[in-house]
């Protein structure tokens, strides 16, 4: 019992500097944005998302280079569904999100195809150097056709949401790259403090390391992406927490499992057909709930919510 509690508290040290990583990555990005002329609408779906997505990133290369694949790849399942399920969730019952009809007509339909092509790639067996190239490659191309669509879009209502939410420029260069560097250093040490101290609790709770991704892992690196939803959601903004989950997990899809399997190839035998099944039906489910009125109600939260719990319950022996 005592070696349990001690390596929870490894776990939560290690959430607990990658959020801190994560924090100052975005504020520091986004001030650097600001500077070279960048519109708080792009900074906010490109830069921001990213940001928050950056925990998953650095956990996802760390366990693939330790030989932990089911945890690299179990991070990125677990994460989609629960910024869908969980995060999406818990904004809807504080306050229903107003949805874009871009968002609805554009961003989820792009989402749930990149979805289905991560979905492909992980069940075709181990992702190699062309995978990562293909995948980045998408990226790329994804980011810069947002640039364009934000170039155009520059209504007054979007602008607010998201300088709502994030910093404005601050008033030093130096003081921007030393966020940017110092978050990117805490992310590495808090990503391998929590692969390690994940595996040892796999191995003591006697389950899978893609059980421990898919839940505890994935949890704790999309704590960026539920932080800001929270604060969207306190400042009046809930509508933001929808662009925040769908620009993640397709940078989760396209950036995270492309970028590490550039690093290195990637397989998990211990991700089941149902974990992805899971993620593409809580993704395929988003867009009619969008479309029902453009509004994604409290019930609809609490659905959304009960589905994980009840994906949960499955999961865990």
């Amino acid at each position: 019992m005592a070696q349990f509690f001690s390596l929870a508290a490894f776990t939560l040290c290690g959430l607990a500097i990658l959020v801190a990583g994560a924090e100052a990555l975005v504020r520091g990005g986004s001030s650097i944005g600001l500077r070279f002329g960048l519109t708080p609408l792009f900074i906010g779906l490109t830069i921001v998302a990213c940001g928050t997505s950056a925990p998953e990133l650095v956990v996802s290369i760390s366990a693939a280079l330790k030989g932990k694949g089911d945890i690299s790849i179990a991070n990125v399942v677990g994460s989609n569904i629960f910024n869908i399920s969980v995060i999406l969730g818990i904004t809807a019952l504080l306050m229903p999100i107003r949805i874009h009809l871009q968002v609805i007509k554009i961003d989820i339909p792009i989402m749930i195809g990149i979805s289905l092509l991560g979905i492909g790639c992980i069940a075709s067996g181990p992702l190699t150097v062309i995978h990562g190239l293909l995948l980045v490659s998408l990226l790329i191309a994804y980011m810069s056709f947002t640039y364009i669509m934000a170039r155009r879009e520059q209504q007054r209502c979007e602008v607010i949401a998201v300088t709502e939410v994030h910093p404005q420029s601050s008033r030093s260069v130096l003081l921007d790259l030393l966020f940017v560097g110092g978050g990117v250093a805490l992310m590495v040490e808090g990503s391998n403090l929590l692969v390690d101290s994940a595996v040892s609790i796999a191995s003591l709770l006697g389950v899978s390391e893609a059980v421990i991704g898919l839940t505890l892992v994935a949890t704790g690196t999309s704590l960026p992406e539920l932080a800001t939803s929270i604060v969207a959601t306190y400042r009046k903004s809930p509508e933001v927490a929808v662009g925040n989950v769908v620009g993640s997990n397709i940078f989760n899809i396209l950036g995270i499992l492309g970028t590490t399997a550039l690093v290195t190839p990637l397989s998990a035998p211990g991700v089941r057909s149902v974990d992805l099944a899971v993620m593409l039906l809580a993704t395929l489910m988003l867009l009619p709930l969008a479309i029902s009125g453009k509004i994604l109600s409290r019930w609809e939260g609490l659905l959304l919510l009960l589905g994980y719990g009840g994906y949960l319950w499955w999961l865990w022996p």
